[in-house]
């Protein structure tokens, strides 16, 4: 085969390799949508695989909470770094189709260009106006970073507010009958609009960033025994509980929010699920795993609101069934990414 063709396939391969890293990096932090990236995916699976096997040498899970807080600001290093390799490499390949004969040299003009050192000098117009278009992307794909660490870091915040505040609420047991039984002595569990309207809103902007921003789903809450997955769970348990067990007049809000809850955690799932085909951690110990409530936890919940004076509906059996029901719409979401995201121990709607 002619050399001419071994530089024409040279050229046309690092091009499309810098094409695809540039809109790789565009479609992770300027699409508005969501968006499954073969190479994110692929370098966030790397660094996974390293935490999962040093988090396999842990011996209790709090070791692991803590090691696994490191994965994702590490893994969102690791990004920039991947991608401007392989935008180097895509340069190489492109000096030496333009004629530079020694690979070496190719590397040395391909790292000084990116890294905007400008301490190699090219030999021809074309190979200097490709260095200086790599000069200008590399520039451009540490400034994407950079500048969207802010937006991630408030949603992020914003996330945890509200993790924080439930925990206030739903007590240290943090499960849904301490929640319910909280909203029952505060005299809001039939007139409490405005909360369950803010933890809509909750959800709809946990659909949307951890699902634009995926790597949003593994930065681990500041305290280790808080997890937004967990908060969703006792969240959209709670609502289940009232919708099925509560005798009282149909609320709209929390329908609301239920089905906002069930859309977004559903959304997020099916994301990593099946779009980034993400497979969950095989380390999560058996008394951190999400447990399906038994029809005693849910009559015990269910004694606990005819004890303090809820009306509750008449045919216990049947609210049982109705919960069931509910739950089915997310309990499959709820337990993939607890595991996904190693959270931490996920407890029965009665607290047990």
């Amino acid at each position: 085969m002619p050399e001419y063709l071994f530089r024409f396939l040279a050229f046309v391969g690092g091009a499309f390799l810098i094409i695809s890293t540039v809109l790789a990096a565009v479609r992770s932090f300027i699409l508005p949508r969501n968006e499954s990236v073969l190479i994110n995916n692929v370098a966030f699976t790397g660094v996974r695989y390293i935490f999962n096997l040093m988090a396999s040498w842990q011996n209790t899970y709090a070791r692991r909470d803590r090691l696994m807080a490191l994965y994702a600001p590490i893994g969102l290093v690791t990004l920039p770094i991947v991608w401007l390799a392989l935008v180097s490499f895509g340069y190489i390949l492109i000096f030496w189709a333009l004629g530079e004969e020694d690979i070496i040299q190719c590397y040395r003009l391909s790292s000084s260009a990116l890294l905007t050192l400008g301490a190699e000098n090219a030999e021809s117009v074309w190979i200097s106006a490709f260095s200086y278009s790599e000069a200008g992307l590399g520039l451009l794909l540490i400034t994407l970073l950079i500048s969207y660490l802010p937006t991630m870091y408030q949603a992020f915040s914003r996330r945890e507010l509200v993790v924080a505040r439930l925990e206030l609420r739903a007590g240290a047991d943090r499960s849904a009958c301490d929640l319910i039984m909280w909203l029952n002595r505060t005299g809001s569990l039939t007139d409490d609009g405005v909360q369950w309207e803010r933890w809509e809103e909750w959800f709809v902007e946990i659909e949307e960033t951890h699902t634009s921003l995926p790597i949003l789903s593994f930065f681990r809450s500041p305290q280790p025994g808080r997890s937004w997955v967990m908060a969703a769970s006792i969240i959209l348990d709670a609502a289940a509980v009232i919708l099925s067990s509560v005798d009282q007049a149909r609320d709209p809000q929390i329908e609301l929010t239920f089905k906002a809850g069930c859309v977004a955690i559903n959304r997020v799932f099916r994301f990593f699920h099946v779009s980034a085909q993400s497979e969950p951690s095989s380390l999560v110990d058996t008394d951190h795993t999400v447990e399906d409530p038994t029809q005693a936890d849910f009559f015990k919940v269910y004694d606990q609101l005819v004890k303090n004076g809820v009306g509750v509906k008449p045919d216990r059996q049947e609210a049982w069934n109705h919960y069931r029901e509910l739950r089915s719409r997310y309990a499959e979401a709820i337990e993939y990414m607890a595991k996904l995201t190693m959270a931490p121990e996920m407890k029965s709607i009665s607290g047990r």
